[in-house]
């Protein structure tokens, strides 16, 4: 995978660490989905607030040639350019921490509710590498809390960057959180995807955020 641009967190206890994973070309809606607007503020500014009503400390993960907005307070780790896959961001984040869990999610889920990551961040995980949002029984990789064992379980599969990203943490047997509201879990990849996620705002108004 290459050197991880990075240098570990301090540990402030054994909380986990919000990481924002932003490693995505952004190809199908223009490149540079980190500043693409939402309400008036780049994308990223709605997870971020996210995660801050429920962790303590925000890190982001990107590639290299990622452009981001100013993120004040946010620490930016630099994943490797090669592979293009999700579980690279998820595995930098994991060894960046030394030893603590880390709740991810994706810099393009802007209406993720705070009560959610909370849920996500002090649930047991009963024993299991990982939390991980579910919605209509379906798994949300993308969302959850991976316990520092998980780092040894997904590594090798991050270094080939070929299998399915929901394949690979379904075999681990995670534990699951169920989030009732899909809307939580939409992800804007496209144009298509940011005009209704537009509507989803001026419809809902999103004020229990």
């Amino acid at each position: 995978m290459g050197t991880l641009m990075l240098a570990c967190v301090e540990d402030s206890g054994h909380a986990p660490v919000g990481v924002i994973l932003a490693g995505g070309r952004g190809s199908r809606i223009g490149g540079d989905k980190a500043l693409v607007e939402l309400g008036g503020r780049p994308l990223v500014e709605w997870v971020v607030e996210a995660l801050r009503g429920a962790v303590e400390e925000v890190c982001l993960v990107a590639k290299p040639a990622t452009v981001l907005p100013p993120l004040p307070g946010v620490t930016v780790w630099r994943e490797p350019e090669e592979p293009q896959h999700p579980l690279v961001g998820i595995v930098t984040a994991l060894a960046a921490v030394g030893g603590r869990a880390v709740l991810v999610c994706p810099a393009d889920m802007p209406f993720v509710a705070v009560p959610t990551v909370r849920a996500l961040c002090t649930r047991s995980a009963e024993g299991a590498p990982a939390l991980i949002a579910t919605c209509e029984g379906r798994l949300q990789p993308l969302l959850g809390r991976y316990e520092p064992e998980a780092l040894a379980l997904l590594e090798p599969t991050a270094r080939q960057g070929t299998a399915a990203l929901r394949d690979v943490v379904s075999a681990m047997r995670p534990a699951r959180l169920a989030v009732d509201d899909p809307v939580e879990l939409f992800n804007v990849n496209t144009a298509e995807d940011l005009a209704r996620a537009r509507a989803i705002l001026a419809g809902e108004g999103r004020s229990d955020r």
